[in-house]
């Protein structure tokens, strides 16, 4: 399996960031003068990373700047910055850290960016038939559990079964408990299992795309605490030009369309528009 593109969790201090280049072209900031070899620090949580790497791409290619961008766990990032660390633009899970980096002065401001998708996934081919969520407690069902991996990866699909009415049988039905939502993938479109509660971006990761189905879980299953990812500028920003026309285009059709194509919802849509007020992603 291709070697993970997030920064190793125990490492994100020490890393350089990832820099890379790209082809697409954007009107928001093709008048963007005077940021050519001008640099910008962006961290977010590693599960935006397959989405992040692309429109990063296309802001160097367009400015001229460069992005030093880590992705790793959002829990520890968001940990670091509450105490001494620093960055110019923060990309976090779950609203409550960003109204907590703000509360604190250390974020100015932030907007809603992007929402998971919590799916049944089955192999291609769907072999065990699986039709909705109850199939996770049909006797025979080869269920595939992450309950070691990394919050919300783990805690978030204990969730969904729980209020389902199906965990019980599901664990009794699991065939792997695992601590990594993508080895956990990697076992499933191989066929050790037969279904699994995952986030659909998973399933757009190169070495998974073709090779799995999604199924929709009801919505009122789905625990609203992970689902939100906002993006904000921090007080460290040293060039506010810059962070301001970095956030513009993450925004944009454009930008949005590299979340969309990673398998989240992208804010600017309608469905997002509507989570936006579900969950309440608003910088009050």
């Amino acid at each position: 399996m291709k070697k993970d593109t997030n920064i190793d969790r125990r490492a994100f201090l020490k890393a350089s960031g990832i820099a890379v280049t790209g082809t697409l072209a954007s009107p928001l900031i093709s008048s963007a003068a005077g940021l050519k070899n001008q640099s910008l620090q962006v961290w977010s949580c590693g599960g935006l990373a397959e989405a992040m790497i692309p429109a990063n791409q296309a802001f160097e290619k367009e400015t001229g700047a460069k992005i030093a961008y880590t992705g790793a766990f959002a829990a520890a990032l968001g940990k670091s910055l509450l105490g001494s660390a620093t960055t110019e633009v923060f990309a976090p899970r779950v609203v409550d850290l960003a109204k907590k980096l703000k509360s604190e002065g250390k974020m100015l401001w932030f907007k809603p960016l992007c929402f998971t998708k919590y799916v049944l996934v089955t192999p291609k081919g769907n072999p065990a038939r699986i039709q909705g969520i109850a199939d996770l407690a049909r006797p025979g069902v080869r269920v595939v559990l992450t309950p070691g991996a990394s919050a919300p990866g783990g805690e978030a699909s204990l969730i969904i079964l729980d209020k389902a009415g199906v965990l019980e049988q599901a664990r009794k039905n699991a065939v792997f408990n695992g601590d990594c939502v993508q080895t956990a993938m990697a076992e499933l479109v191989k066929g050790t299992g037969d279904v699994a509660v995952m986030e659909l971006r998973l399933t757009r990761i190169p070495d998974f795309q073709g090779r799995a189905e999604a199924i929709d879980i009801p919505e009122e299953f789905i625990p609203g605490k992970p689902v939100p990812f906002t993006i904000g500028m921090m007080k460290w920003a040293q060039n506010r030009e810059l962070a301001e026309h970095y956030i513009e285009f993450i925004l944009s059709e454009q930008g949005q369309a590299c979340f969309e194509r990673a398998g989240f919802i992208p804010a600017l849509s309608d469905e997002g528009r509507r989570l936006t007020q579900k969950y309440g992603v608003i910088d009050a």
